[in-house]
């Protein structure tokens, strides 16, 4: 678990951090959201011992990280955006060397060691040097010694940012297997990344908090209630004044072989009931209509 309380810091006179509070539950993936200059990385920085607080408190696993900052940082592993590794290392020297540096016991780090090269599918590669890797394989070592400790806390800052597309989509499969026995905050500012990867995400802007919650939840919160796309095979009109006699819908479109429809909130109950009534006219599919961009521009547009 992580726990953040009126956390805080200052430049001189910038504040990069702005009374910033959440908690992430353990097993829970969290994406930490902003545009460029939000206070993302300070806050991770300051989460995992490298930057000291202005003022409040940075809880990991139980562990205040300025009154017991030795077990807060062995309870967790970082993931910086430009990972920590030494170029001229072999994979399995450099895992090890991360294990040592991590506390694990001598008769304890090749069963370590293997398994974090496993998990970050770098077994075959390790005997290779580090310098000689792509950026993606880069990206998994620099996730191997995170691991290698087997961390009850992951955070991981942009993990995919450069990364090709084919790298991007093995190193989102990486994230998923993980979820669940990780407690994960993740930094990202690719909202598709949010979307398939975060149970949860915390928006942040000019260093304060402007809004968290689950994609469903913040959209109602911020755009009024859930919009829906609904593909039909029938007349899209009919469907349409079909659908705006509910009492849960607030507005229905009519399109071309499409209905938009507003609902009055994010219910499943309500959801599944125009999807019911919608499948009369052929119901083909039935997604949102609003994404996260949506409501990720409104939250940013909220804290001007």
């Amino acid at each position: 678990m992580i726990e953040v309380d009126a956390l805080s810091r200052r430049f001189g006179n910038l504040v990069a951090v702005d009374e910033l509070s959440f908690v992430v539950e353990s097993g829970e993936v969290m994406g930490l959201l902003g545009p460029n200059g939000a206070g993302k990385t300070t806050t991770l920085r300051i989460l995992c011992g490298c930057l000291g607080a202005t003022s409040g408190t940075v809880r990991i696993a139980g562990h205040d990280i300025t009154q017991a900052s030795r077990a807060a940082r062995a309870a967790l592993g970082y993931l910086p955006e430009k990972p920590p590794i030494y170029d001229e290392m072999s994979v399995e020297d450099f895992v090890d060397h991360a294990a040592r540096l991590r506390g694990v016991a001598r008769r304890d780090r090749p069963t370590a060691v293997d398994r974090a090269l496993t998990l970050t599918d770098l077994s075959k590669a390790r005997g290779r040097i580090v310098g000689h890797l792509s950026k993606g394989y880069r990206q998994r070592v620099g996730l191997a010694q995170a691991l290698v400790h087997s961390p009850s806390v992951l955070v991981l800052d942009e993990p995919t940012s450069g990364l090709d597309p084919s790298q991007v989509s093995s190193m989102r499969a990486l994230i998923r297997e993980l979820r669940g026995e990780q407690t994960i905050l993740l930094s990202t500012h690719l909202l598709s990344e949010a979307t398939t990867l975060c149970d949860r995400v915390t928006i942040l802007a000019g260093g304060r908090l402007v809004a968290s919650g689950t994609e469903s939840s913040l959209r109602e919160q911020l755009l009024g209630g859930l919009a829906l796309r609904l593909e039909i095979i029938g007349d899209p009109s009919a469907c349409a004044e079909a659908l705006a006699a509910l009492a849960p819908v607030e507005q229905a479109t009519p399109g071309e072989g499409e209905v938009l429809v507003t609902l009055c909130d994010a219910s499943n109950e309500h959801r599944a009931l125009v999807n019911a009534e919608a499948t009369r006219f052929g119901l083909v599919s039935s997604r949102s209509g609003e994404g996260l961009e949506q409501v990720f521009l409104r939250a940013i547009e909220g804290a001007k």
